[in-house]
C-alpha cells in the first residue's frame, strides 16, 4: 500500500528478527521486561536495552499507558526500541480504542524525531492484556492510515504478526488496499 511515499508491510514471524531503524515494544508500564513481545526484545536484545529502561524509570517513573519511550536496540538489527504501553482491555468501556490508537500515533511521532526511516510494531495490547485482535488491528491500521496522510519521512512500516490469527486478520484488513507488500 503506498500511502505518501510510506510502504505498508504484513509480516509473519518474529519482529526481533525484523531489520529496521526502530522496532516497537508492546511493553509495561514499569519498563523492566515482561512476557510476549516485551520479553523477547529484552531478552534477545541484551542487557543494555534493560539498563535504559531502568533510567527512564528512575527518571520519570515509567511509561503511562499510550504514551511512547525509546531506547537503543542492543544487539536487535535494529538502532531502537520504541516502547508503548497499550491499554488492558476492560470491555471498551474505559477508553481503550483512544489509548491504544495513541500507541501507534506516540510511536510513530518519536519514530519521526528519531529520524527512523523503517518502524515495526507488534499487535499491541493482543496478548495477555486481552484486546479483542480484530478490533485492535482495525485501530492500529485506521491510526497508520491516519498518520501518514500528513508528510512524513518514514518510508517503510510494518506490522509483525507472531501469530496465524493475527496474521490473517491483518491481512484480510490490509489485502482491501491495493500494493500490500506481503
Amino acid at each position: 500500500m503506498q500511502i505518501i511515499n510510506t510502504e505498508i508491510n504484513l509480516v509473519y514471524g518474529d519482529i526481533t528478527t525484523i531489520e529496521v531503524d526502530a522496532v516497537v515494544n508492546a511493553a509495561n508500564s514499569l519498563l523492566l521486561g515482561g512476557g510476549g513481545v516485551d520479553g523477547a526484545i529484552h531478552s534477545k536484545g541484551g542487557r543494555r536495552i534493560l539498563e535504559e529502561c531502568m533510567v527512564i524509570k528512575n527518571k520519570q517513573g515509567g511509561c503511562k499507558v499510550g504514551e511512547a519511550v525509546y531506547t537503543s536496540a542492543g544487539m536487535l538489527p535494529a538502532k531502537y526500541v520504541v516502547h508503548t504501553v497499550g491499554p488492558l482491555w476492560n470491555g471498551g468501556d474505559s477508553d481503550e480504542p483512544a489509548l491504544l490508537a495513541n500507541c501507534y500515533f506516540n510511536s510513530l511521532m518519536l519514530a519521526e524525531k528519531l529520524n527512523v526511516k523503517t518502524i515495526a510494531f507488534p499487535n499491541i495490547s493482543t496478548g495477555v492484556y486481552r484486546y479483542p485482535k480484530v478490533q485492535a488491528a482495525q485501530t492500529a491500521f485506521d491510526t497508520v492510515k491516519q498518520y501518514l496522510s500528513n508528510k512524513t519521512g518514514i518510508r517503510k512500516i510494518y506490522f509483525v504478526c507472531f501469530d496465524r490469527e493475527n496474521y490473517d486478520i491483518y491481512k484480510s484488513l490490509i489485502g482491501k488496499e491495493e500494493n500490500l507488500q506481503d
